[in-house]
């Protein structure tokens, strides 16, 4: 019998807030850091985990999976309020799964990092392999700043803006080449509502990584906060060509569409948002009625919001919409 290693779990963070999103879009990122602990296994420990995400308030649905290396961070964007399973695989296997529950207010980034140790144990190991999907960059910062990094994360969730901008501007100055840190910094300005320094902070992140996921995101949505729909459309473009998997940029990219009075392009990116992730993109629904109602095809509107109350069936807008539905659903 091989010799292979089991798990023991250590912790769930609690909640870090980092970023609020546009109003429009109640779905969060779930993101945080996957911390192993070897020193207890003498063997060859795997170097590669996959992680699973599962809406338990979809019936055990997956609506994510990502492969991060150990001690890594792993990403998943456009996360509804709702109750989860995250399983962790490694080499086949599952080693650890972890229930959690969102009800967040507002849109935001949510942190929840992971701690795992390495064991012996007797269990054989399967060849199955972990599917694979793209790992989002990481920048490996000196480590003078890993915990000044982490500081300015803390004081961000903490509301302390003033403080987590210090600890951020620091880091850049130090080292201009952290991309992640000036992400982080234009994430912070957002929040605070300085938004011209917050969009050069996004850029000067993608000068260094012109494809960067999250810079991309942010920025796009700070286009739109500052009504600014063209560049918005523009930004997020570049986003969904390299990302066209992320939900919310293709909800993002349809709601730029529609500011610019350009439907027919909505209703593809709004329609792929669905599709990606009909739970987390349930508001995408209302967009697209919205663009029916006001083009005079009241039977469509209908249709989808009535799909919408399927999905959010405890939305404080239901008798209003029910109303509409009963006066305007095709016969």
């Amino acid at each position: 019998m091989r010799r292979t290693a089991g798990f023991l779990i250590f912790a769930l963070f609690l909640v870090l807030p980092c970023l609020e999103a546009a109003s429009y879009l109640q779905s969060h990122t779930l993101y945080g850091d996957l911390k192993v602990d070897e020193k207890k296994f003498s063997g060859i420990p795997n170097q590669t985990f996959t992680l699973t995400l599962y809406t338990l308030t979809a019936g055990g649905m997956a609506v994510g999976r990502i492969t991060v290396p150990a001690n890594g961070r792993y990403r998943f964007f456009s996360v509804a309020n709702g109750d989860y399973e995250l399983a962790i695989e490694s080499g086949g296997s599952e080693v650890a799964r972890i229930q959690f529950e969102l009800r967040e207010k507002a849109s935001t980034e949510i942190r929840r990092d992971i701690e795992l140790e390495w064991r012996e144990n007797k269990v054989g190991l399967s060849d199955a392999k972990p599917q694979a999907a793209q790992i989002l960059e990481i920048y490996a910062r000196g480590q003078e700043n890993v915990g000044e990094f982490e500081k300015a994360q803390n004081a961000g969730a903490a509301k302390d803006y003033s403080t987590a901008v210090g600890l951020l501007r620091k880091i850049v100055t130090a080292d201009p080449k952290d991309f992640e840190a000036w992400t982080e910094l234009g994430t912070v300005l957002f929040k605070k509502g300085d938004l011209a320094d917050a969009g050069k902070s996004f850029n000067q992140a993608l000068q260094l990584k012109p494809a960067y996921p999250l810079a991309l995101l942010n920025l796009g949505k700070l286009r739109l906060a500052q009504k600014n729909n063209e560049a918005a459309v523009e930004t997020l473009l570049r986003l969904v060509e390299v990302q066209p998997q992320i939900a919310e940029a293709q909800f993002c990219l349809g709601e730029a569409y529609l500011q610019i009075k350009l439907g027919s392009k909505a209703v593809v990116h709004l329609n792929e948002a669905i599709k990606l992730d009909p739970i987390a993109m349930a508001d995408a629904h209302l967009r697209l009625a919205a663009l029916y109602n006001a083009a005079g095809y009241k039977d469509r509107a209908a249709a989808e919001y009535e799909i919408f109350l399927a999905k959010r069936p405890d939305s404080p807008d239901k008798e209003k919409l029910q109303k509409y539905i009963l006066e305007n659903k095709k016969k």
